[in-house]
């Protein structure tokens, strides 16, 4: 079930708030919206665990953001940036390829556990506003066949 957390207009002190920077490539705009979304949870209370995870070869994926929550589930965190919210905005541009790359990567991240952590996929915007989605969207429905 998705579930909108959190809304907030003010990044967390010492950071700047408002939309990430207007100009630069598109690479520094998505690294200032990452840097925001990572200072937004840790104020929210989660723990980073990775930043920028890579799965290797072709239709590989990569997870911007691995955290885990103060109950011990590990959230993987795609970040979404546009500078506009035409065509349905950052979240509605998380598709279900692109949700289908980020369970792949999350499930090559697992491999190195021995008893898999509770789990969860979370989309954090970053528009005008930042927008966190808690579970986003559920892996499992890319298991069934």
């Amino acid at each position: 079930m998705n579930r909108i957390l959190s809304k907030a207009r003010a990044a967390p002190s010492g950071l700047k708030s408002g939309p990430a920077l207007a100009s630069g490539t598109t690479t520094e705009r998505g690294k200032s919206a990452e840097d925001r979304a990572l200072a937004f949870l840790v104020a929210q209370g989660l723990k980073p665990v990775a930043r920028n995870y890579k799965t290797p070869g072709r239709g590989g994926g990569e997870i911007d953001l691995i955290m885990q929550d103060p109950a011990g589930t590990l959230v993987f965190v795609e970040v979404r940036q546009r500078g506009s919210s035409a065509f349905g905005g950052a979240a509605a541009s998380v598709s279900v390829t692109k949700q289908r790359r980020l369970v792949f990567a999350a499930h090559r991240y697992l491999m190195r556990f021995t008893h898999l952590p509770a789990c969860r996929f979370d989309v954090l915007t970053v528009e005008q506003d930042i927008t966190w989605i808690q579970a986003a969207f559920d892996a499992a429905s890319f298991y069934r066949g």
